[in-house]
């Protein structure tokens, strides 16, 4: 199996440390006036989400986590279980809302197709579109006067509340960015 060491460090790079897959999302490396270099950084455990500090010293290895990813279609929420259909296989599996995230749930809708996480055979998360077209489903109606540069809650058929510019009204479509949980803007169906 492929090893990373403390030269192949950058953000991004995914590693395994103790059997479990991590991601690298800071990094630094450092030069001491006296002794050997080190490289300080941040990783974010891809099965739980939990980030910690590590710091990694020349000669130091680690192993290349066996990742995959596969395009699933979310069907539905079943109570316990967030259920996935593999759209080539018709293979359904089901992830609890920590697997997913609540960040991500936040904006699936029932027929989504999103990227599924397997660690060695086994399904860890889940990581939707950076950008997602949905209907307000409710918002305040615009009144005179109000300002240009304004912002006024909005619910999307998802669940999700964002903020979108006054001359948003409701039952249009809206594209927003999810990483940021932010209006991007309107869609013309």
């Amino acid at each position: 199996m492929a090893t990373i060491g403390m030269g192949d460090i950058k953000k991004g790079v995914r590693l395994e440390l103790d059997g479990n897959p991590y991601k690298v999302i800071e990094f630094l490396h450092v030069k001491p006036g006296k002794g050997a270099a080190f490289v300080r950084m941040k990783i974010k455990n891809l099965q739980n989400g939990k980030v910690i500090e590590k710091t990694v010293h020349a000669g130091d290895k680690f192993e290349v986590p066996d990742l995959e990813y596969k395009k699933m279609q979310y069907l539905y929420d079943d109570g316990e279980f967030l259920q996935f259909m593999d759209t080539t296989t018709f293979d359904q599996i089901g992830l609890t809302l920590e697997q997913v995230g609540k960040e991500n749930f936040d904006f699936m809708i029932d027929g989504m197709e999103v990227d599924i996480l397997f660690h060695k055979g086994k399904p860890i998360s889940v990581e939707i579109p950076q950008t997602v077209v949905l209907k307000i489903v409710e918002t305040p109606p615009n009144f005179k006067g109000d300002s240009q540069g304004g912002k006024k809650p909005a619910t999307l058929e998802s669940g999700a509340v964002v903020q979108v510019p006054f001359h948003v009204l409701e039952g249009e479509m809206i594209k927003v960015d999810t990483v940021e949980g932010k209006y991007l803007e309107r869609v013309k169906s």
